[in-house]
């Protein structure tokens, strides 16, 4: 996550350094600059991330996109003593054009540790349902907390729909999504 909030930046980071050199509230209040996008929702899963992002300025995307990508490289070849690329390609992204898909990946990222819990949650209706509500509410990898807190040190939410602005309409959002057979 300290990532997510390095790399979103105009400036040059020099990111393994800073993860090596200040504390976890040092790099959250560090001066880092000018966004290049806004993040709407993230997760970070064991293998994979997924991201809910806007450009703020031309190209934004693919430069928090290197800068993400190459600093987590960098950092990661480091601390395991190893070299090379790790990841599979190019990062892949999709416009999303249209109020209900925004909606649905807005579920889609946050139940994504849902499938972390349970591989098979989604045909398992009525089961289990508030544990796995739990489970993906306190997932520490995830812009999830942030908006149940209303506290956005990562996330933006003010570029994206406004859908999303009180706890109660996320934790209802979020419980729709956990009971529709259909889910993400």
């Amino acid at each position: 996550m300290m990532l997510l909030y390095l790399c979103n930046s105009n400036l040059d980071v020099r990111v393994a350094d800073v993860l090596k050199s200040l504390t976890f509230e040092e790099i959250f209040t560090r001066e880092r600059g000018d966004p290049l996008v806004a993040i709407g929702a993230f997760c970070l899963m064991p293998n994979h991330f997924h991201l809910l992002v806007t450009p703020l300025i031309e190209g934004g995307l693919t430069k928090f996109m290197r800068k993400l990508e190459t600093g987590y490289s960098m950092y990661f070849n480091k601390k395991n003593t190893r070299s090379g690329s790790l990841f599979q390609g190019p990062f892949k992204s999709e416009h999303a054009g249209d109020d209900r898909y925004l909606r649905y990946l807005f579920s889609y990222i946050h139940l994504n540790p849902a499938k972390l819990k349970d591989p098979h949650w989604k045909e398992k209706i009525g089961t289990k349902r508030d544990t796995l509500r739990k489970f993906v509410e306190n997932y520490p990898y995830s812009s999830l907390e942030e908006y149940l807190s209303v506290t956005h040190i990562i996330t933006a939410p003010k570029p994206f729909p406004h859908y999303f602005s009180s706890k109660k309409e996320v934790g209802e959002h979020i419980t729709d999504w956990l009971f529709l057979k259909d889910s993400p």
